[in-house]
């Protein structure tokens, strides 16, 4: 114990690395694999109902996202474990949860990324029928994820950052937003309308907030940060990177009350509701115009396809690794594994039976309860995790991460609840 104890003073004691703006990236590859077609069909929809009125619940949404990365970034950087390590150390109840449902939600989610991916595509290129696109999409992001490590797979993410925040915010500069009416939405209010109290929760909670945020850490780390003394340069990277989805998700909410909520057009709630939005920018603005929307739809839906299938590939590989006892295997040596490489496979192949036929109903519910539940699980989990002797005292949560966590928690749980008794009222 004298020993680690030593080990600790001395790590929590090094110098910290200074920002650097040539070295931010995981951030950014959370950041677009966190925003999918749902979260931008989400805001549109929010901004079709009510105008510029939850502009604040989409910056009061990033900032829970920046305390939740940081949170899980600066354990894998303060304890040299990854996120699973330590829900393993709070006992074996984690791996009965985790494990149904990460396989459960990567064959449900691989056909839903896949199918919002080739909507786009199907849209620019109808010569192909959309299940012909989607299946392209799945399997060129096995490819690719297969065949490169991280270094590539963040320069490529980065590059669609890139696309998705030019085109989006682009065009939200193009419909000349109502200023006035957008610092009035800066005042939280929640509207007076039936549902809104969980659209605005909903919004808060949901934009850009799923697993993949417990991928982070396993993303820091393959980066090359691998101690605490990149603390400080995480930071500054994950808040630069939510600041990109904030001013991203902003432009979507003005994309929705420009062009929809005065003109009372009423937005379906599923992506299909993404082509009604460039039929509209085709209809206002001419066929360019609508062309870039769905490029920037693309960039969101396909950014999301090759995140997933990288970072909870390793997350999988790394619970397949405690379950073997190979604990804190080497990021390098994670991406060549049977595990990560057979995860891909079940994100890919598996999924391909529900683009062709409807989706299971059973299926469909058990992913909906299980997956209401992993946000909460990860805000309380690193709660809990951050404030024990787990973590060299220095890197211990602060009142400022205590409450932001906290926040995030009930937040999910009351989401949580509510998504339950929808799947409950279904049936």
């Amino acid at each position: 114990m004298a020993v680690s104890d030593a080990s600790d003073a001395s790590q929590a004691a090094s110098p910290q690395r200074k920002p650097n703006w040539k070295l931010i990236g995981p951030g950014l590859v959370v950041a677009a694999t966190g925003i999918g077609s749902g979260d931008l069909v989400a805001t549109l929809v929010a901004g079709n109902l009510f105008g510029y009125t939850l502009l604040w619940a989409t910056i009061v949404g990033a900032v829970i996202k920046i305390s939740l990365a940081e949170a899980t970034g600066r354990w894998h950087l303060a304890t040299g474990r990854t996120i699973f390590d330590g829900w393993s150390s709070l006992g074996r109840w984690t791996h009965v949860y985790f494990a149904p449902y990460i396989v459960i939600w990567g064959f449900v989610y691989g056909a839903a990324a896949m199918s919002a991916s080739a909507l786009p595509l199907a849209a620019l290129f109808p010569a192909l029928p959309l299940w012909a696109w989607a299946m392209i999409c799945g399997v060129s992001g096995l490819i690719f994820v297969w065949f490169n490590q991280y270094a590539v797979f963040e320069k490529v993410m980065t590059v669609f950052v890139g696309v998705m925040f030019l085109t989006v915010v682009g065009l939200a500069i193009y419909v000349v937003p109502n200023v006035g009416e957008a610092l009035l939405g800066l005042r939280p209010i929640v509207p007076n309308a039936q549902d809104s109290l969980m659209t605005t929760l909903a919004l808060i909670g949901g934009v850009g907030g799923t697993i993949t945020m417990a991928a982070y850490g396993y993303w820091v780390n393959a980066k090359g940060w691998r101690d605490a003394t990149w603390i400080r340069m995480m930071r500054w990277d994950n808040r630069v990177a939510y600041i990109t989805t904030g001013l991203f998700v902003i432009a979507t909410l003005i994309l929705g009350a420009e062009l929809l909520h005065a003109t009372q057009i009423t937005l379906t709630q599923d992506d299909q509701g993404l082509l009604a939005l460039g039929d509209v920018l085709e209809d206002r603005f001419g066929r360019v115009v609508s062309v870039i929307f769905l490029v920037g739809f693309f960039a969101a839906a396909y950014s999301s396809i090759l995140g997933v299938w990288h970072g909870v590939s390793l997350m999988f590989a790394d619970f397949v690794g405690h379950m073997r006892g190979k604990i804190n295997r080497p990021v390098e040596e994670r991406e060549q594994s049977w595990a990560f490489r057979g995860y891909l496979l079940w994100l890919t192949f598996p999924p391909m039976l529900l683009l062709l036929f409807d989706r299971p109903f059973q299926l469909v519910l058990v992913y909906g309860m299980l997956g209401a539940f992993f946000m909460p699980f990860l805000a309380l989990t690193l709660l809990w995790l951050l404030n024990s002797k787990r973590v060299p005292q220095p890197w211990r949560n602060g009142w400022v991460s205590n409450v932001g966590l906290t926040i995030a928690g009930l937040l999910f749980i009351v989401l949580c609840v509510n998504e339950v008794i929808n799947q409950i009222s279904s049936i």
